[in-house]
């Protein structure tokens, strides 16, 4: 490949860099699988005859899509052996991002966790569908299956993520709100404090990925969470502090222990209440949080 071929490739792949990397984040809940998908879809992208090319966005995405699915085979064993329950990787994502709603919910770690629940092909088609609004045509070429075929995993995959995620997407003030209350409580230890912003079948869900301490199963119940946070938190060495961010387009805070980053920590709020807490604390996943300047995804 010539020259100017390389240019006109690098020119195209840094137009659609960050719609690539979304679809592909979207897929694996993994940044740091994402960029080595990216990596993937350049060197054959590279490779491509783009005079044959007649949708290059299209293209991409069929490429992208193509290499998403095969490492989510990879992380599906990975995941098999994890210690606990597996979060996504948080993204500190730019502040103005929480104004476009869609594409906040599409990312959010809430949503994220439902489409764990998908296989591949169900997450592939979702992801491409409702969050990228691309034709049944274009994805029934990008995953080898007929147009009906993908209607109907579509609408499968629609009806399952639907009953599972949070049954509103509340504004971005409304989180706020309802973190900030909670970070307030959890700073006082006033047990009611916690009982008027939690819902009463609130979830709490920590990942330290067998590196750091964390709860094995899921926490169920504002009462039981409370007795954690107020008698299990307290036994941490050290001031544990938290600090508003926005977190894969949401509120939510990096909690800092005596300064240092303990975890990332994200709620889902319903009717104004926490109806799930989402602790990242794995290490691993949270290399990217100190280093990197806010994305702006999509």
């Amino acid at each position: 490949m010539n020259n100017h071929a390389i240019d006109a490739a690098t020119k195209a792949f840094v137009a659609y860099r960050d719609l690539l990397f979304t679809v592909a984040y979207e897929m694996l809940g993994s940044a740091s699988d994402a960029e080595d998908v990216l990596q993937e879809t350049w060197l054959r992208w590279v490779k491509v005859d783009l005079a044959q090319v007649r949708d290059q966005r299209a293209y991409l995405f069929r490429i992208t899509t193509r290499q998403a699915l095969n490492r989510l085979r990879t992380l599906k064993r990975r995941k098999e052996e994890y210690v606990g329950p597996w979060l996504p990787e948080p993204l500190i994502t730019a502040p103005d991002m929480t104004e476009d709603l869609e594409l906040a919910e599409s990312v959010s770690l809430a949503l994220m966790i439902v489409l764990e629940t998908l296989s591949p092909i169900e997450r592939a088609v979702f992801v491409l569908r409702e969050a990228f609004d691309v034709s049944y045509d274009e994805i029934a070429a990008i995953v080898d299956k007929s147009p009906t075929a993908v209607r109907q995993i579509a609408h499968r995959a629609r009806q399952h993520v639907n009953a599972r995620r949070p049954r509103q997407v509340v504004s971005p003030g409304e989180a706020r709100r309802a973190l900030e209350l909670f970070r307030r409580a959890l700073e006082s230890g006033n047990p009611q404090d916690l009982i008027n912003v939690l819902a009463p079948d609130v979830v709490f869900v920590s990942d330290g990925g067998g590196v750091k301490q964390a709860a094995l199963r899921p926490i169920i119940g504002a009462k039981r969470i409370i007795r954690v946070l107020l008698h299990g938190l307290p036994k941490i060495e050290g001031a544990l502090t938290g600090e508003p961010t926005v977190v894969n387009g949401n509120p939510a805070l990096i909690m800092r222990l005596d300064g240092k980053i303990d975890g990332i920590l994200a709620v889902r709020v319903e009717d104004a209440r926490i109806t799930g807490l989402y602790y990242v604390r794995n290490p691993e996943k949270l290399t990217r949080i100190e280093s990197e300047t806010p994305l702006t995804l999509g």
